[in-house]
């Protein structure tokens, strides 16, 4: 156990020098993509999410959990744990409020301006 708190640790480190790089690098590929534009405008910006995927798997942050009680199963996974799931049902809950009309007036009306921002910005390339 001592030494899985102390890879545990070092895997710590890890994860948060490679969260610190992936917070600028993330950024500017964002950046990139959405001035390259294009028929699937992004690419950029997925690339960086895979590679940070890749890292985080190796790292493996949580790998020595299974020493105990052997590799959970996903069947044994909490409804709800994955925050892009969470995300998801949000913005699914303020598009359908949007849509409905059950949204204020001065919320739409700031919605309203965002989108019509963004289209703009899009136009002028």
């Amino acid at each position: 156990m001592i030494r899985d708190v102390a890879v545990f640790q070092v895997k710590l480190v890890a994860d948060g020098i490679l969260d610190l790089l992936f917070v600028p690098i993330s950024l500017g590929a964002a950046i990139v993509s959405l001035m390259k534009g294009g028929p699937r405008p992004g690419t950029e910006f997925y690339d960086v999410l895979r590679l940070g995927r890749r890292g985080e798997r190796w790292i493996n942050l949580f790998g020595a959990a299974s020493q105990l009680h052997g590799p959970e199963s996903d069947d044994r996974s909490l409804p709800g744990e994955d925050i892009d799931k969470l995300v998801a049902k949000i913005e699914s809950f303020v598009v359908d409020e949007y849509r409905s009309g059950r949204v204020t007036a001065q919320a739409k009306e700031k919605f309203d301006r965002a989108i019509a921002a963004m289209r703009d910005r899009n136009r002028g390339r």
